[in-house]
């Protein structure tokens, strides 16, 4: 499976409610992410404690989807451009939109940086 088709399973479980699912199965236990902020979390358990918590801030999610999905096979890295529009339980309706640049370790994601506006 090309890294290309690794990136897109993401985001298609993620569609079918299946985030947390796609995290276990994609993302290497020594991942980095790094947010727009330059703030990084470290390893899997702070970022599933991250995701798990963010995903508790939402109320409802009107919808998501990926606008592009591109890959260097070569040097087993994936952009992905996506948004999505919820409400978070403090009533907030956001239109969320990012890109995320994804670097591979074999099969699972070790490095992800997230680009963002902070002011939407």
């Amino acid at each position: 499976m090309s890294y290309y088709d690794k990136a897109k399973d993401i985001y298609d479980m993620s569609a079918q409610g299946k985030m947390l699912e796609a995290f276990e199965k994609y993302y290497h236990k020594d991942i980095v992410m790094v947010e727009a902020t330059g703030e990084a979390r470290k390893g899997k358990e702070a970022n599933r404690k991250f995701e798990t918590e963010f995903m508790g801030m939402i109320k409802e999610m009107h919808g998501g989807g990926v606008r592009a999905i591109t890959s260097n096979e070569k040097e087993a890295v994936t952009m992905v451009e996506s948004w999505m529009d919820v409400t978070m339980k403090d009533g907030k309706r956001s239109m969320m939109e990012e890109v995320a640049v994804q670097k591979w370790k074999g099969d699972q994601i070790i490095h992800e940086r997230f680009y963002y506006n902070m002011g939407k």
